[in-house]
């Protein structure tokens, strides 16, 4: 039985998606693998030793860890039918990878967030309904492939809790104006109903910030290289695992189907102009220079959209109510309602959304897109008339209660739905490779390998 998970779906919100391209990561490469314990002989007894590859923080990752990552990555490739680079640049590929990972959980700890079991519980739920399965049918599937469920529930966790530190530290940052709503739908109108999709290669050649003008000749020179050979047929998808510093360099660069809309600003215009195989000139942004090369284009589907009309209660925890109390608070008032009370009267009475408290927490029909990643999923997983479980999102503790879905005809409210979600989605992917980028420089990282410097 193969398992897979369908990100692309389209009735799936947009920013959802995202949630789930970094799940899909996770999955491909929960696959049967042998542990190998590349470490030193020991001189006294023979007995294989660990040992440290490189310092991140206050953390370190060891052989062994790069060694089980490697052999998944390899085996990963392999079922793509990928040509492997030298083991080298993988080597340092992947543990480029792994330190970025490290140092986002790291920050995530510090800054408080972590995903507890029911969130976790409610993304393997929707992980199963997604492969046609219920949990205890997809906790088999995996290990009839030789997977340790425990040890991929808590790769799932480590996923989502990178996703709700981007979404927090460069998400709630993010701001779209009118103006620039107006803009696209002027400019990209046809491109938000998705009659279009096309599939991108992409690789990245980071410069570093304020870069001295030699810095940026090294660059150009390397990307012209690896242009060069990707024009002289060398595969696409193994130059950008060896040489590209982008987020899906492990992929092949392959950033998915996606409509004009949803792709980086920078590569729109530039997607529609080439032919299926094309490679992209060089483009310069403030990440670094991009080469791009169009993987296959399709046509898109319907224009019709899914739309929810739903309602909530939140608590928000404060001084003298903790996570545990507004937690317990909502978990009582979920059980109030089930006995029969009235939701739109216990919304009234003890939201801290005042703004839909006074309509009874009634939200009204929201767009896909509409509500931030934690509450859409949760939305998104109950029947109409079901009430959740108490949740937690950035604006505090929640239970939603899912009234009636529809399906809505493209209107201009929905354009514009439409166009600031795109957007808010740009900004996000395009910050966050800055972000990311501003982590690494600035954090401690020491290799212990040989594979690198101090960085």
């Amino acid at each position: 039985m193969k398992v897979t998970i369908n990100p692309h779906n389209p009735k799936t919100p947009l920013m959802y998606n995202v949630i789930f391209a970094l799940l899909l990561t996770v999955l491909s490469l929960c696959v049967p693998m042998q542990l190998y314990a590349a470490a030193e002989d020991s001189p006294l007894d023979g007995v294989l030793l660990d040992r440290i590859v490189a310092v991140v923080g206050e953390d370190a990752i060891m052989q062994s860890e790069l060694a089980e990552r490697l052999t998944l990555i390899q085996q990963q490739l392999s079922q793509r039918s990928a040509r492997l680079p030298p083991q080298d640049l993988l080597t340092r590929q992947v543990l480029e990878r792994m330190i970025i990972e490290k140092l986002q959980l790291q920050l995530a700890v510090e800054r408080g967030i972590a995903v507890d079991d029911a969130a976790l519980n409610r993304a393997m739920i929707d992980m199963a309904a997604r492969n046609r399965m219920n949990l205890p049918e997809f906790r088999d599937a995996l290990v009839a492939q030789g997977n340790d469920y425990v040890k991929f529930r808590e790769q799932i966790r480590s996923e989502l809790t990178i996703t709700s530190l981007r979404n927090r530290v460069v998400g709630s940052k993010i701001q779209i104006t009118d103006e620039e709503i107006d803009e696209l739908i002027r400019k990209q109108g046809d491109a938000l109903s998705p009659k279009t999709e096309f599939r991108l290669g992409h690789i990245l050649i980071t410069t570093p910030q304020a870069a001295t003008p030699a810095q940026l000749q090294a660059a150009r020179e390397k990307a012209d290289s690896v242009r060069l050979r990707a024009v002289n047929g060398e595969d696409f998808a193994e130059l950008a695992v060896s040489e590209s510093d982008g987020q899906r360099a492990l992929e092949g660069g392959d950033l998915g189907w996606r409509n004009v809309g949803q792709l980086p600003t920078i590569f729109a215009k530039i997607a529609q102009t080439l032919e299926t195989g094309g490679i992209s000139e060089l483009i310069r942004s403030s990440s670094g220079i991009h080469i791009v090369k169009l993987l296959d284009k399709r046509g898109g589907q319907s224009a019709l959209v899914d739309q929810t009309h739903a309602r909530h209660i939140l608590v928000t925890p404060n001084a003298i109510l903790d996570n545990d109390a507004a937690r317990n608070k909502l978990a009582a008032l979920k059980q109030r309602i089930e006995n029969g009370e009235d939701f739109a009267e216990l919304a009234k009475a003890n939201s801290d959304d005042k703004a839909s408290a006074v309509a009874g927490g009634d939200l009204g029909w929201a767009n896909p897109g509409s509500f931030v990643p934690q509450f859409e999923e949760v939305m998104n997983s109950l029947e109409p008339g079901q009430t959740s479980e108490p949740f937690r999102s950035p604006f505090g503790w929640h239970i939603l209660q899912v009234l009636e879905r529809r399906q809505h005809d493209n209107s201009k409210e929905y354009l514009r739905s439409r166009a600031q979600q795109i957007l808010q989605e740009r900004k996000l992917e395009e910050e966050t490779e800055l972000w990311l980028r501003r982590l690494r420089d600035e954090s401690y990282v020491e290799y212990r390998s040989g594979d690198g410097d101090q960085g």
